[in-house]
Parts: C-alpha cells; structure tokens; sequence
C-alpha cells in the first residue's frame, strides 16, 4: 500500500501519545510517565479532530496509539471506533499491566485496531522486570495471548541498551514463540529516563544489524529497527535481499508524533516542537512546519551524514543527532560508518 507513499506530503507512521499516565516506570521511558493523567491533555472531540485530519493525509493513514498507556483513557474504545471510521488504520502499544485484561483486549479489536504492540526488554520474568516493573513480563505474555486468542496480530518491541543486548537471542525466541507478525527492535536514544541507560558501542550495534538482517531472512516475522536507520546502510553493504525494503523513515521524514497536549513533534524522541494541533491541522504542520522540510532534506544534514552516499535510504537517527548535539541534522553517532574521503569530525556516544 505505501510503496510510493511520498513523505514530503504524508507520513508513513503517525503516533499520538494519547497520554502519559501509566502504572509503570519503566528504566527507559521517553515520556517519564506517571500515574495521574495531564489535565490538559487533548479531550475527546480534539482526539477525533486530530483523526479527522489525520485521515485527509490520504487512504489508510496508519495511525498509532501510544502513550503512558492508552488504556489510561477511559475513552479509548471511542476513539478508536471513531478513528476506524474515518478510515485511519489503528494500531496501538499498551503498557503490559494488569488493565490489559482479554476483555479489553477483545474490545479493542473489535472497535478496528488493526495490530497491537507489545514490548519485551527480556525473555524471563527477572529480565524484563527489571527494567519495566514487578509483573509486567506475565502480563504482557498474558496480552499477547489474549491477542492470538482475539485473532489480533501482534508486534514485539524490544530497546537495545548496554543492559538488554545479551538477551537479543533468547527474546527472538519468545518473538517467535508468541506468533508476531514483526520485532521492532528500538536502539535507545537518551531522552526521559533513558538518560540514565548506556548505550551499546557503535561497533556492536553494527553487528546487532548483521545480526538482525540474518534473524529477518531465517524467521517468519518481519524485522525493523526504530531510531537506527543505518538497519538499511549494513543491509545494502551485505546484499541481504530485505535491504530494498522501504528505506529513509526517520523523524520528520516519513514519520510524526502528537503529544498528549497536542504538540506534534518530528519524533517522540526528538522533543522539538513544530506547532500544535490546537492551532494548526497536522497535515499542515507535517507538510509545511519549517522544521520538517528541514529534516526532510538530506542535502541538509552536516558531519559525516552529510557526507555519506547512503544518506538517501539511512539518513541516521535524527533524534540521537539532536538528544547528542542538540542539532537534529547532525550526524548520529551510533553508526560507525565513516564515508571514504570524509576528515571531519566523528561524533561519540558519550
């Protein structure tokens, strides 16, 4: 369906952070969520305007529900419904918390949500808890079951910090095992709480996406990788037939984000403001806002990125670039490619 989506006139992913309420604290969280929902958060009629713009972006505009935890909302389901409706493609990522019970599970897929994403940071109980909360590991697997049992595909997001890349191996096997239909595997970037999280060394996340391109080759379920665009660069280097896939998704290009409070950002992790959807359609901001056309234009970005003949498909991590030199349209600097002839600076994760 988006093969030929162009991203300078819509994204391929929309995400509205519904709120920021939620009953975890999970060691990683971009939003620093908490357990009482923003009082100014968007109300209901401002979520089903911000779906009605959304649906003008164009036919299937794929839409998902994040947060906190969307299921904080008591209106959910509604916006949902209504969402459906409008001719929007809904998706969803609860927090794996005891709320996310078959019931709700199979009203959310009855009310249209097209897939629901679930996250696993490990693949025991000790693992995942550790890093999102005392039970949330049964009840996210609880979740992905209810989903099979509601005939509602799931997806696994699992982070790549220095504290969960071991477990990559055996988290592909519970991927597996719960029937996904893709991993997004999220390369942190530090923002929120996961400031306080190391990163992985350039030189190992360019094996993780070896690593990754042979996992998406031999298994049943798709691979992506969120903020590490350079997924596409090693891919193409290596001739791995998934390279060709969609490539050059990054913040502003191909993707936006709504805030809880209507603020549309290029990224949730690249906490850059371009306008609000109280004042401006998001098709207008994401179309026009300075900022995007900006990070739209690879011709744009500076460093090493600037100077890499893969920039077209990769384009790097704008939020990293950002969250490390506060510019988002330098270079990021978990790619350890260095393009030949390139003398300039080389940025560090540290």
């Amino acid at each position: 369906m988006f093969d030929d989506l162009d991203t300078d006139r819509r994204p391929l992913v929309l995400i509205w952070e519904v709120t920021q309420a939620c009953e975890l604290a999970c060691r990683h969280c971009r939003a620093n969520a908490r357990p009482e929902r923003h009082p100014d958060e968007l109300t209901t009629e401002e979520g089903k305007r911000l779906l009605r713009e959304a649906a003008a972006f164009g036919d299937g505009q794929l839409v998902v529900l994040s947060g906190g935890d969307p299921l904080s909302r008591d209106d959910l389901v509604e916006l949902v419904e209504y969402g459906t409706e409008q001719g929007n493609r809904m998706t969803i990522t609860p927090s794996g918390t005891r709320s996310l019970t078959p019931d709700r599970v199979r009203a959310l897929s009855d009310a249209g949500i097209r897939r629901m994403a679930l996250s696993l940071d490990g693949a025991t109980a000790e693992e995942h808890d550790a890093f999102r909360g005392e039970q949330s590991f049964t009840d996210t697997i609880e979740a992905a079951e209810a989903a099979a049992d509601a005939g509602l595909p799931i997806q696994i997001n699992t982070t790549v910090c220095a504290e969960t890349v071991s477990s990559l191996p055996a988290i592909r096997e519970r991927v597996r095992d719960l029937g996904a239909v893709l991993w997004s595997v999220f390369f942190l970037v530090p923002v929120g709480r996961g400031r306080l999280l190391d990163p992985i060394p350039p030189e190992r996340a360019e094996r993780v996406m070896e690593w990754l391109h042979a996992v998406d080759e031999a298994e049943p379920f798709g691979v992506k990788t969120t903020e590490a665009p350079f997924y596409r660069r090693v891919g193409i280097q290596s001739d791995r037939a998934d390279a060709t896939r969609r490539g050059g998704i990054t913040a502003g290009r191909g993707f936006a984000f709504v805030s809880h409070v209507g603020d549309v950002y290029p990224s949730g992790f690249l906490p850059k403001s371009a306008g609000t959807v109280r004042d401006r359609s998001v098709v207008d901001i994401y179309r026009n806002a300075d900022l995007f056309e900006r990070l739209r234009d690879t011709d744009a970005l500076s460093g090493k990125c600037g100077a890499c003949e893969f920039r077209g498909v990769c384009g790097g991590s704008r939020s990293r670039a950002y969250a490390h030199a506060g510019d988002p349209t330098a270079s990021d600097p978990l790619c350890p490619y260095v393009p030949e002839g390139y003398d300039g600076a080389i940025p560090t994760t540290e």
